[in-house]
């Protein structure tokens, strides 16, 4: 169940309900009046939830499901156990979709400029003009709020941290020391979309942000919330200006990325890991502890820990320099010759 400081609760639904909007089918019309309270990714789904299977890779994963019900392909229905219904569509991730804008609703700051009667703040806040603080939001002792930063509803921000002016943080919890400077931005929607029968439809982005102790970001970075698990970064990351965190990223202890980096949705990276300015990592892809990914290199596949990567696509750093030096000295044998 999405984290309800942040999300309305907007079930229950039948399934019934949730094929007419999706336009899928259930295999046993019985199953219709059959009540659902939340969507989830099949990991997390219980009985009173509705998932969805996309990709043979899952369909072993679905042969395990507690959930009521899934979205699934019509070649993947034999997958599911008894007791989980089947609503057969050809795309599960636009009836996933679908379900969850039906079933839940982002909160949004309500109660104009401001701080909202319903936010709590311990003794020695001090806030700069224009900031607007949403109802339930939690700032902790000795925090600095920056002129028209914008805290959102349920938003917990912990003891002694700095957040500079024009920032935005919602979906958050965030711990103490925290360093967000200005013109950041916390918690908005991770990139997500699925391809509909009348185009591109938006995957509701149901996870939050966990900034932990003592983290850094940057002036102009972003960092969005998870699609349904949390985007999580690690004690004392220190994160540059303008980097580029998607949706789903955790990242470890003490890492450290310069200016223009960018990581991509559901990457996982380990304690010490180092990036230089404008590196790149494709999505779902491990970083181990203490790799070190040089500038501008573009990461396609898994780092081991302690290895240095560079170049595009990025390989070990060494491979990548001798590569470089070889193409080098053959152009500068074919010029000579010409």
């Amino acid at each position: 169940m999405p984290d309800p400081r942040f999300f309305e609760d907007l079930g229950p639904v039948t399934l019934f309900d949730l094929a007419g909007l999706t336009g899928a089918v259930l295999t046993d019309p019985s199953q219709g009046v059959r009540q659902v309270q939340a969507v989830s990714v099949m990991a997390g789904a219980g009985p009173d939830s509705v998932t969805f299977v996309s990709g043979r890779k899952f369909v072993a994963q679905a042969r395990e499901t507690k959930a009521a019900a899934c979205f699934i392909t019509p070649d993947s229905v034999d997958a599911l156990p008894q007791g989980c219904a089947a609503v057969v569509m050809a795309s599960p991730q636009v009836g996933y979709a679908l379900a969850a804008g039906r079933l839940h609703r982002p909160r949004m700051a309500t109660g104009g400029k401001g701080v909202h009667p319903g936010a709590v703040l311990e003794p020695n806040v001090q806030l700069g003009p224009g900031v607007v603080i949403g109802a339930g939001a939690q700032i902790g002792r000795g925090t600095r709020i920056g002129a028209n930063t914008v805290i959102g509803p349920g938003v917990a921000i912990g003891r002694d941290c700095e957040i500079s002016a024009n920032v935005t943080v919602g979906f958050a919890l965030i711990g103490d020391r925290v360093r967000v400077l200005a013109g950041a931005v916390i918690g908005e929607p991770g990139f997500g979309a699925a391809v509909g029968p009348t185009g591109l439809i938006d995957i509701p982005q149901l996870g939050r942000v966990i900034l932990q102790d003592g983290v850094g970001i940057g002036a102009n970075s972003t960092v969005d919330r998870g699609a349904f698990e949390d985007t999580v970064i690690g004690e004392n990351t220190k994160i540059d200006n303008m980097v580029q965190i998607a949706h789903n990223v955790r990242i470890g202890r003490n890492c450290v990325m310069a200016a223009h980096t960018g990581i991509s949705g559901s990457v996982t990276i380990g304690d010490g890991a180092q990036f230089g300015g404008r590196a790149g990592v494709a999505d779902h892809l491990t970083i181990g502890s203490g790799a070190r990914i040089g500038a501008a290199a573009g990461v396609l596949r898994d780092v081991p820990a302690g290895e240095t990567w560079g170049g595009f696509p990025a390989r070990p750093v060494r491979q990548w320099m001798r590569e470089t030096a070889w193409i080098t000295r053959q152009v500068s044998r074919k010029e000579g010759d010409s």
